[in-house]
């Protein structure tokens, strides 16, 4: 069987079909070793040059969520992070959700006063005498990365806020901080002005080992719009009343009744979100 086939990245870009990356993104969904063996052996013979990448996710997906339904959700997680739109306030909160797995108190969308002007921050994480001023920068399509402008802009308003603060009795002690965090990419340029200037930055795979990836699969902060059983419309019900991880509809199970499921369906809602919470 032929096994070079060229495969046009979402950029545009040609590169060789990798059954490494195949296998190991199915691996992350949780998938079993013959479901992915079979998924693999069937996306190979449906190759030819020039597919999109986008069309094999597709072809994964649809198999995996028939052959291995529970972990479909977990495979479609990249793209899931690019249906908490079209606004990016889904995203704050989700952030916003990290911070508090962290221990910090947290504020989702603040207007903080600077030593020259006023400045809206996505997300205020503090504990004890520690402050984090986070700037989050959502995006609806993979092709698009934050550039080095979005650091350089950011280090300003942080700077602004902090000479402020530093100013103020109440504030006495505290130690500031900034940071950056995306659903997609930073650009080359921008992690070396982020490490240069002390931005925290977080990005789908940076710190490597320690990205939004490795964060989501490890602490189980899952997007809703990864559920298989729900319609986009449904989850737009969702995430329009402040529900944006899997967490909050297990925790109150009765916020679904905005949705038009019905018994059965609801059910699998809820042993889908079970299934992503480890419970």
């Amino acid at each position: 069987m032929r096994n070079n086939f060229m495969v046009k990245k979402v950029s545009g870009e040609l590169e060789a079909f990798s059954k490494i990356k195949l296998i190991r993104s199915l691996e992350r969904s949780g998938a079993d070793d013959t479901v992915i063996n079979s998924i693999v052996k069937e996306v190979e013979s449906l190759l030819y040059d020039g597919i999109s990448s986008k069309k094999i996710y597709n072809m994964a997906f649809g198999l995996l969520r028939k052959k291995q339904s529970g972990t479909a959700s977990r495979y479609k997680l990249k793209k899931a992070m690019m249906e908490l739109g079209p606004t990016g306030y889904p995203f704050e909160y989700f952030v916003g959700e990290i911070f508090r797995l962290k221990g910090f108190d947290v504020q989702v969308g603040q207007t903080l006063q600077g030593q020259c002007v006023t400045h809206e921050v996505d997300v205020v994480a503090t504990t004890g005498k520690e402050q984090h001023f986070i700037e989050c920068k959502y995006y609806q399509r993979t092709g698009k990365n934050a550039n080095v402008q979005v650091p350089l802009y950011i280090r300003s308003r942080v700077d602004d806020i902090v000479r402020k603060r530093n100013s103020q009795a109440e504030y006495a002690g505290y130690s500031f901080h900034g940071g950056i965090v995306t659903n997609t990419r930073f650009t080359n340029d921008a992690i070396s002005f982020g490490e240069c200037t002390g931005l925290h930055l977080l990005s789908w795979d940076y710190p490597a080992g320690n990205g939004l990836r490795e964060i989501i699969d490890r602490e189980r902060i899952f997007p809703i719009t990864v559920l298989t059983k729900l319609s986009l419309a449904d989850k737009q019900k969702l995430m329009n009343q402040g529900i944006v991880i899997c967490g909050q509809l297990l925790e109150t199970p009765e916020v679904l009744e905005i949705t038009s499921l019905d018994k059965n369906k609801h059910q699998k809602v809820l042993n889908e979100i079970k299934y992503l919470c480890g419970q």
